[in-house]
């Protein structure tokens, strides 16, 4: 009989070892969001997140989202009150930007190993203004939406500059600080699941309250927003399991062994290609790119040029989690990063290349490039679905506010949570689900696999 390799997951010392540590740089992460930063109005916050401000609905909507992206600091206004988005923010522009410039192209293509060192050296650098940038944002234009100030004596440019200006570097220390103990859970603990699980964690810490205040908003119709937030889920898991294990299996000879002084027949064998290579990355990305615009826009919200205020306030609206515009954009670009990062992960892999080295071939294609630009065919023809199905079911919250609607259940000001749990939803499962497989990994990696066989 088969017993699981799992079964040794705490008697496995070196997988014990890795769970301990990323357990505890997680609790540090989490401790470390509930310091805030020295003035902030945490009752201000608290209107911004029901929604009650000046900004209404969409402000709620948008904080929420900066909240979700930041693991639940936002709430808090803590010294970590960007997470790691500015980090985020930084990898997509480096990445928009290497197919482009033909000089960072070539880096890369020349040597992957390299250049992906040198990509990940900028993404540091780059993370240090996008996160100086995003403080000053964030104060801005909350304190605009709340109608007071979110930072006591907040001014860049005025007689309590020194302390503003430390307002700033301290949010900016404290986002390389939650970067650093990610990159710590990537190489000590959990492999290249550092960032994602620092997000996952500050998800999972802000579930339980958004689903009361969405029964709160739903009065004595919450029997019924509990069995279709059920079913969501549920849904939405079955979905992405359905989704992320989905393969083509691509047929490859592979050249037999020396035999004597012959050689043995070819191997045959398949080069699994997955439907959704990407995982979660698009919807992270869809995401933290969506509220950049408002982030910007909020520098000019209490502008004295009408037009300019007009213009920013319409920005803010538009991408602020609100309207139909919103959720076209947010599809389209779920749909386009999964495109944009699995080509990006597969030009890394080149396995074209890789196939020619070990003297493989796919039936009736010439190996090298004409193999890669097969295989780039035939992984974009099944990333396709894939990537619409995972956009639908981003945009799902539409579905279910609009089922809310038909039974005469109006969530008010509490309906952008919807879309704040089920993004965050669709991250958890997707953390869940790499980080079972990069610990199976480890287990069979380590030996583990071949112990499951006894009486």
């Amino acid at each position: 009989m088969k017993r699981s390799a799992w079964r040794y997951l705490w008697t496995a010392h070196d997988i014990r070892r890795k769970l301990l540590i990323t357990l505890l740089l997680m609790a540090i992460y989490r401790l470390a969001a509930h310091v805030p930063v020295p003035g902030a109005n945490r009752d201000a916050l608290a209107n911004l997140l029901s929604g009650q401000a000046t900004g209404g609905q969409a402000a709620g909507t948008l904080v929420g989202i900066l909240d979700l992206l930041s693991g639940g600091t936002v709430s808090n206004f803590s010294v970590l009150a960007m997470g790691v988005y500015p980090y985020i923010t930084a990898q997509i522009i480096l990445q928009l930007l290497v197919p482009i410039v033909p000089a960072w192209q070539k880096r890369m293509e020349e040597d992957p190993r390299e250049g992906q060192k040198w990509q990940e050296k900028w993404t540091y650098i780059l993370s240090i203004p996008m996160a100086a940038l995003q403080a000053i944002g964030q104060i801005q234009s909350f304190s605009y939406l709340a109608n007071q100030p979110i930072i006591a004596n907040f001014g860049l440019f005025d007689a309590n500059w020194l302390s503003s200006w430390a307002i700033v570097f301290a949010m900016t220390a404290g986002t390389m600080f939650g970067i650093w103990l990610g990159e710590l859970i990537s190489e000590y603990g959990i492999r290249n699941q550092g960032l994602s699980l620092i997000i996952f964690a500050g998800i999972v810490a802000q579930i339980p309250n958004n689903v009361r205040r969405l029964v709160v908003g739903a009065q004595d119709k919450w029997p019924i927003v509990l069995i279709l937030l059920a079913a969501f889920v549920v849904l939405v898991i079955l979905a992405i399991v359905v989704v992320q294990q989905g393969r083509r299996n691509v047929p490859v000879m592979y050249p037999g062994r020396r035999v004597g002084r012959g050689m043995s027949m070819p191997v045959k064998g398949t080069l699994p290609l997955m439907v959704n290579m990407a995982g979660m990355i698009p919807i992270i990305f869809a995401q933290s790119l969506l509220t950049f615009p408002s982030i910007i826009a909020g520098f000019f919200l209490g502008s004295s040029i009408e037009w300019v205020k007009t213009f920013a306030t319409g920005v803010y609206t538009t991408f602020g989690g609100s309207g139909n515009a919103y959720w076209i954009m947010y599809f389209l670009m779920v749909v386009g990063f999964t495109f944009f990062y699995t080509d990006v992960i597969f030009m890394q892999q080149n396995y074209g290349e890789n196939l020619k080295k070990m003297g493989a071939q796919i039936p009736g294609v010439a190996r090298g490039a004409p193999t890669q630009r097969y295989l780039t065919r035939v992984l974009r023809r099944i990333t396709l679905p894939g990537a619409i199905f995972l956009g639908l079911v981003s945009v799902m919250p539409v579905l279910v506010t609009g089922l809310l609607s038909l039974v005469g259940v109006s969530l008010g000001s509490q309906a952008g949570l919807l879309l704040v749990s089920s993004s965050g939803m669709l991250i958890v499962v997707g953390v869940v689900r790499d980080t079972f497989f990069n610990i199976d990994a480890e287990l069979k990696l380590r030996g583990y696999e071949d112990a499951r066989l006894v009486r």
